[in-house]
Formats: structure tokens, sequence, C-alpha cells
């Protein structure tokens, strides 16, 4: 069932309305990525002076550029772990066009969602975006001891994370915040498995811009396979 809603998923990219959102969310992924890029660099260089000077051996100067080549190398590493918070973020913005898409296309039985309340929606993303980036700090130092189980334990926790969001948000549409919770409760291990592999390529640079769109795709299927 996740194989083929993220196949489902996959086949509708050249779709207009679907592409013109992909677009836009690729866009708006390196923009924010590469913004955080110039803060940080930035920042290290108003911190870093230009040269200093050692005893006994003088001035040394470049000290301004070996700080920004090491800080676009931590900026690299940094974006695989930045990519889960910021496809959260972004799951919020394209929710609906992504939902409608989809379901327009392969369910044009079904009557119009209901448009969740701004409101509402805002506080669903804002709590798991928040929860996001406290459980992804708090693991860093179970990362640093994981060893090889590092990445293992990086996707089982992202995994959840995404998963609940993703399904939550497009089950809102249908069914209102609580029984979207239940409904989670009910199938986790599914959604758990589904948002593990979402998590799992973001990791992987260029393809974790198009993620976000399609885990929002991949989960309104899973959520109308399930309800059925």
């Amino acid at each position: 069932m996740i194989f083929g809603a993220f196949y489902r998923a996959l086949s509708q990219v050249f779709d207009r309305r679907f592409r013109s959102v992909l677009l836009r969310g690729i866009g708006l992924t390196v923009l924010l990525l590469v913004a955080l890029t110039g803060i940080f660099l930035w920042g290290l260089e108003t911190i870093v002076p230009d040269t200093v000077t050692l005893p006994w051996i003088g001035p040394v100067g470049g000290l301004d550029w070996l700080a920004g080549a090491g800080g676009i190398a931590v900026m690299l590493v940094a974006s695989v772990f930045l990519m889960v918070p910021v496809a959260s973020a972004f799951t919020g913005l394209f929710l609906e066009e992504i939902a409608e898409a989809v379901e327009h296309r392969h369910y044009p039985s079904l009557p119009d969602a209901a448009p969740l309340p701004w409101r509402e929606q805002l506080a669903e993303s804002a709590s798991a975006f928040a929860l996001l980036i406290g459980a992804n700090i708090l693991a860093l130092a179970v990362y640093a001891f994981a060893g090889p189980l590092a990445p293992v334990l990086f996707v089982a926790l992202n995994g959840y994370l995404l998963g609940r969001e993703f399904f939550t948000l497009v089950a809102m549409r249908r069914v209102g915040r609580a029984a979207a919770k239940r409904l989670h409760r009910k199938h986790v291990a599914v959604i758990w498995v589904a948002g593990a592999l979402m998590a799992a390529p973001l990791s992987v640079p260029l393809v974790n811009l198009v993620i976000p769109v399609l885990g929002v795709a991949t989960f309104t299927h899973i959520y109308h396979r399930l309800v059925r």
C-alpha cells in the first residue's frame, strides 16, 4: 500500500497543478537554505578576524577565507538535518493545493473537503515543527554515541514525527483534528513506516527538495486507502 501510494504520487509530478506546487516548494526550500547559509557565513565573518598574530610566527592571514570555506562545509552537512524541519514547515503551506490536486485526479467522486481553518492548521503545524526541532536537538547526543546506528535512529525518529504530521494534516481536512488523531493511533505502524520512507531521502541532496510535496501526496493516498 505504501509503495503503491508513493508510485501514484510520483506519477502525478507532471500534472499542471502538481508541478506548480512542486516548483514553488523547491524554490522556497533553496531560498531558505541559501538564506540560512548566508546568515551563518556572515556571523563567522563578523567573529573571525582577517589576521591574527602568533608568538614567534607573526601575522597569519586568510582566516576569514578558511572560516568561510569551513562554514560552507558545515552547512552542507547541517542541511541533512535542516531539511527535516524545512519539510515540516512547508507541508502546511502547500497541503491544501497538493491534496486537492491528488483528490481531483484520483478520487473525483469525493465531495470537496472543507478547507482547514488557518488558525487550526497553524497550531498543528507549529506544534509539529517545535516537536521536530526539540526531538532532534535532544537526539544529537544519542547520534554522537550511536556510531553506525545513527542513520537508523535518525530515520526512525523523524519517520515517526513526519508521518504523524503529514497524516494528521491530510486527515484533518476530511474528519477534523480529533478523528485524525484517532486514525493515527489506530494505524500508527503503517504511518510510521511510510514516514520513515519519506525521512530517509531527506538526507540525499537534491532528492530532498521534492520530498515535502511528494510526502503530502503520498499520505493523501494512504489516508484514503486506510479509511476504506
